[in-house]
């Protein structure tokens, strides 16, 4: 089957689209993908900028395979910014892997044009000759054991939010796109790359320790039943959580949305917190990006 083209320029690059018309989503194509990345390319970038991407790929939409991508394929554009970094332990084989850092539209709309809906990145940044520099960010990922939802998930991210301003923290908080909660804390760059993970474990035990019948911080599944897990481990180097706005692979695009805390408070129902992609560009234009002061660097932890 040939796949239908379109050369577009992006930002003085140029860029050949194919399968623009093709489902990613029921209802919702390749072209509408590429088209809210393009919009909301403002707010999102800033959070992608200098952190080392995993995109994660659905070439026949999300009723298809899919697949992690963390190299530069070989086809990529030599104006693509790459960084090489090292994955000791990697599955690969591989001690360093050529990560793409998406820094501009262009790079952006050729990572949607991939099919890659989804982007994840680590709580560090990688400097221009590729160094890379401790965590900048500590992430909490809320996740509701069933029955629990995210109405559940925000009760938890209340308490949490209370735990951290105790050490002197702020805490801002997204929805995941899928059934729970990220709360994001900007910290001061540790000389340890290992004192975000550390830090970010003690508040979670401390936080089961004190909540036991709703808050759960170990990893086991069979401990999840009906309570929120605050999981920690997404603070290791190595590990990755979905950047704010971008898609999720579901039976509808939901996108991973900041949102503030009066909505947090008010969720009664998990359709509260559920946001399309025109959702959030709606969003943008009445708040701005919530998520801005995770840009403006943050306290020392204590």
């Amino acid at each position: 089957m040939s796949s239908k083209r379109t050369t577009v320029e992006v930002d003085g690059r140029r860029l050949s689209l194919s399968n623009l018309d093709k489902d990613m989503y029921p209802d919702f194509t390749k072209g509408e993908v590429i088209d809210y990345y393009a919009r909301v390319a403002p707010a999102m970038l800033p959070h992608l900028k200098d952190r080392a991407a995993t995109r994660i790929r659905w070439p026949d939409g999300v009723d298809g395979g899919r697949f992690f991508e963390k190299n530069a394929p070989s086809h990529t554009p030599d104006w693509v910014r790459t960084a090489t970094i090292p994955t000791p332990g990697s599955s690969t084989g591989r001690d360093t892997l050529d990560f793409v850092v998406v820094d501009d539209l262009a790079t952006l709309v050729w990572c949607a044009n991939l099919a890659a809906l989804e982007l994840h990145v680590p709580q560090w940044k990688v400097g221009p000759r590729g160094k890379v520099h401790t965590p900048d960010l500590i992430v909490f990922d809320l996740d509701p054991g069933d029955p629990a939802t995210i109405v559940e998930a925000c009760e938890v991210a209340r308490l949490l939010r209370d735990l951290l301003a105790e050490d002197g923290l702020e805490s801002y908080p997204k929805t995941s796109g899928k059934k729970g909660l990220h709360l994001y804390v900007p910290v001061e760059e540790p000389k340890e790359a290992e004192r975000t993970s550390e830090y970010a474990k003690a508040a979670a035990r401390r936080l089961a320790e004190e909540h036991p019948k709703l808050v759960v911080a170990k990893m086991e599944k069979r401990l999840r039943k009906g309570k929120v897990f605050v999981d920690w481990s997404q603070n290791n180097p190595a590990k990755t959580t979905v950047a704010p706005y971008s898609l999720r692979a579901a039976r509808s695009p939901a996108v991973s949305t900041p949102i503030t805390w009066d909505e947090l408070d008010s969720c009664a129902d998990a359709a509260d917190l559920v946001f399309s992609p025109a959702d959030v560009l709606a969003r943008l234009d009445e708040h701005g990006d919530l998520l801005e002061p995770l840009l403006n660097g943050g306290r020392p932890l204590p």
